[in-house]
């Protein structure tokens, strides 16, 4: 990834989330009230993602699940439609009324505005895992290269549907083709896929 394009697209995640803030704090505090009348638990969900260059951090976003839903994984591993080290159940019984609506809206995904800050991730690149870079295998760890985004290309052509390989397909594409314009049709894109509720 070039300098250039790397300082332009720091500016430009910055830049977007100040002017995203009059909009963005009413949203995050009507939802995290939301989540906190809807069922017992801590508003956020804080979890460990393998960032840029391998490094872990704690990425953040509005509570979904039940407060014991990571105890619960184990028992419905052998629902999940995904092979490992994915995990994806249909209807997942340990999703909440509210997160639901957060799910299918992407509202979830707002307090990450905040690791964008931080520079942890930007607006746009590949989506960090939960699992850490020691399970990669070695053509996965391309994706490393850059920093793990909010949205990226599987989100607008794979959303559910694309399995980890072909997720990272679509990142190595992205990152080969890695520009101002790709990540602003990204963007649009996105955006246009929360409108039409295309999955979560």
């Amino acid at each position: 990834m070039r300098p250039i394009y790397r300082r332009a697209k720091r500016g430009i995640d910055l830049g977007l989330c100040l002017l995203a803030m009059p909009l963005v704090v009413p949203l995050l505090l009507l939802t995290a009230l939301a989540v906190r009348l809807d069922s017992p638990g801590p508003i956020l969900f804080v979890q460990e993602r393998t960032g840029r260059h391998g490094r872990r951090f704690k990425m953040y976003k509005f509570r979904t699940m039940v407060q014991n839903a990571e105890e619960l994984k184990a028992s419905l591993q052998h629902l999940s439609i995904v092979p490992a080290p994915d995990f994806k159940v249909i209807d997942d019984p340990r999703i909440t009324r509210v997160g639901k609506v957060l799910r299918a809206t992407s509202l979830d995904e707002l307090p990450q505005l905040l690791n964008v800050v931080r520079g942890q991730m930007s607006l746009v690149g590949p989506r960090p895992t939960s699992f850490a870079p020691s399970t990669y295998a070695l053509w996965h760890t391309c994706r490393l290269e850059v920093r793990p985004g909010l949205t990226g290309l599987w989100q607008i052509e794979g959303r559910n549907e694309a399995d980890f390989n072909q997720r990272l397909r679509l990142d190595i594409r992205y990152i080969e083709h890695s520009c101002l314009a790709l990540d602003l049709s990204i963007l649009l894109r996105t955006a246009a896929s929360v409108v039409r509720r295309r999955g979560a």
